[in-house]
């Protein structure tokens, strides 16, 4: 048995997405361990693109088992349509399997999701306004519906019943909003329950004979470290732990279930949503990076922040989730620049800073202490060698790996699948 997971080290958008769908080939099992469908991953196979939001990235390989794990909250008109959109490309969908423990959102997430949001006004967190938070916010307190609830028609109209009374007088009391009706929402979540019924089962059993039979498990994330409810840049972050920690409650498996933590790095930083940025670009090359990499979110569109590579961010990242390797995504983005910077580390109220700091006030204050790189000016996107890399591209990614604390693994020069160059194996 080998268990790999995947993972972002940065704010999301790395192109976990890209790795997932190569490192999917090796596995027999690909597992989606937290978040929703705020999540976006585009893989890219043969020039052809497939945006996911909820299924594991494996869902394109024939002969998977693709797990939801019970980490996930899923919005089930959601997942059926990213479904339907597989079976009208021919995917094979028989080894789909959803957590019964996984939660749902309902519509009351949505419109508590959106109504607090436009209530915060100048505070506002950068939501998708999916429902995600909410229906976080209602599993730990106890009152959140699961998928197993959803599939018992007399459990959930009662449990239904209840919660909706007591959205509706938030959502008419507190937020002005108009109630939702309890038939209408009954009805249309009973005609998700009957087309999800297939796939559902219990995937903590599901994986652990995975596990006992000795097959190859990718884990895979959504968002990324700097979004970790725990340790991400609060309060701008997700609902869920994205780290690998997050594998073990998000999927069911206990540490020593994990073999290797691979990092996904993006060859720059960005980030959606609010917060600080200490290396963010305002002027024309932010722009000309946010173009030349279509810096656009997957699920929202929203125009990425962009900014030169933080190390500091990288490093933290690998120490809170024991990274093992690091696979560098959208070098080729970067091929026309001159010359690069890379922040190496910070400086506050005139002194280095040694520890990533947890108060926004103070990471508001940094000030990037930088390295500049020369460029290499080549186009890289046809090289399938590391050899075969510009020196100064080699010398770049070398100097991450240095700051970072971890070896290189994978360097992606372009979206395709065979536009990867694998440093060493990963199973």
């Amino acid at each position: 048995m080998s268990s790999v997971v995947v993972m972002g080290t940065q704010w999301g958008d790395e192109g976990k997405g890209k790795i997932v769908d190569h490192l999917a080939e090796q596995a027999q099992v690909v597992v989606r361990y937290q978040g929703g469908n705020n999540a976006g991953h585009t893989v890219v196979v043969k020039g052809i693109e497939s945006k996911l939001n909820l299924l594991p990235s494996g869902i394109l390989y024939p002969g998977k088992t693709c797990i939801i794990g019970n980490g996930v909250v899923i919005d089930p008109g959601h997942l059926l349509k990213e479904i339907k959109a597989m079976l009208a490309k021919g995917v094979d969908m028989s080894g789909l399997k959803i957590s019964n423990r996984a939660q749902v959102i309902l519509p009351y997430h949505r419109l508590l999701d959106e109504a607090d949001e436009d209530a915060r006004g100048e505070s506002k967190i950068g939501t998708t306004k999916r429902g995600i938070g909410p229906c976080y916010v209602d599993k730990n307190a106890r009152v959140g519906i699961r998928i197993v609830d959803l599939m018992d028609r007399e459990e959930f109209a009662g449990r239904l019943k209840v919660n909706l009374a007591a959205k509706n007088e938030l959502l008419t009391k507190i937020y002005g909003k108009q109630p939702m009706d309890y038939d209408a929402v009954l009805a249309e979540y009973l005609g998700y329950a009957d087309e999800l019924r297939p796939y559902v089962a219990d995937t903590i059993f599901t994986l652990h004979d995975a596990i006992n039979n000795g097959d190859r498990i990718l884990y895979e994330g959504a968002q990324a470290t700097m979004l970790d409810l725990d340790f991400g840049t609060y309060p701008y972050v997700t609902s869920s732990h994205p780290i690998a920690g997050g594998v073990c409650v998000g999927a069911g498996v206990g540490p020593k279930a994990i073999d290797k933590v691979i990092g996904v790095v993006k060859a720059y930083t960005t980030r959606v949503g609010e917060g600080p940025f200490v290396t963010e670009l305002h002027e024309e090359t932010g722009e000309m990076i946010r173009q030349r990499g279509h810096e656009f979110g997957t699920t929202t569109g929203r125009p990425r922040r962009t900014g030169w590579l933080d190390t500091v961010v990288v490093k933290y990242a690998c120490m809170l989730s024991q990274i093992d390797c690091l696979a560098i995504t959208r070098l080729d983005i970067l091929d026309t620049l001159p010359s690069l910077k890379i922040c190496t580390g910070y400086i506050y109220q005139g002194k280095p800073l040694h520890e990533y700091p947890a108060s926004l006030k103070v990471l508001a204050q940094v000030e990037p202490v930088y390295e500049e790189l020369p460029g290499w000016q080549t186009d890289t996107t046809a090289i399938r060698r590391y050899e075969e890399l510009p020196l100064n591209a080699r010398r770049y990614v070398e100097r991450l790996s240095e700051c970072a604390g971890a070896r290189l693994g994978i360097v992606s020069v372009g979206p395709d699948r065979e536009q990867t160059i694998v440093l060493e194996p990963m199973f």
